[in-house]
């Protein structure tokens, strides 16, 4: 799943593969293979470099490895609360209980 979530977080960032790699801490000579390099499936990035690239796409790392589509948005959602506003969705489903 990291290969269509890396693309489609790229993608809605404006990115290019190279700006992200560059952003990411990759060397610009070689940022822009490696990331067509991520995208494709030919190579995967370690869990370090996943952060990196989360956390310049502005998404938790966990969006990239969920198989399932609808958790990948519930995810992103997640990521755009508050910390309020994440302490008042899990108190509501307290009290549901």
């Amino acid at each position: 799943m990291l290969i269509k979530r890396l693309k489609e977080a790229r993608l809605r960032a404006g990115l290019s593969q190279e700006k992200l790699g560059i952003l990411a801490g990759i060397d610009e000579a070689s940022a822009s293979a490696r990331m067509n390099q991520y995208e494709r499936g030919k190579h995967a990035p370690d869990y370090e470099m996943a952060n990196r690239l989360a956390k310049v796409l502005q998404v938790p790392v966990s969006y990239f490895y969920t198989q399932e589509d609808d958790l990948a948005q519930v995810i992103l959602k997640w990521s755009e609360l508050s910390e309020s506003e994440r302490k008042t969705f899990l108190l509501s489903d307290k009290d549901e209980d």
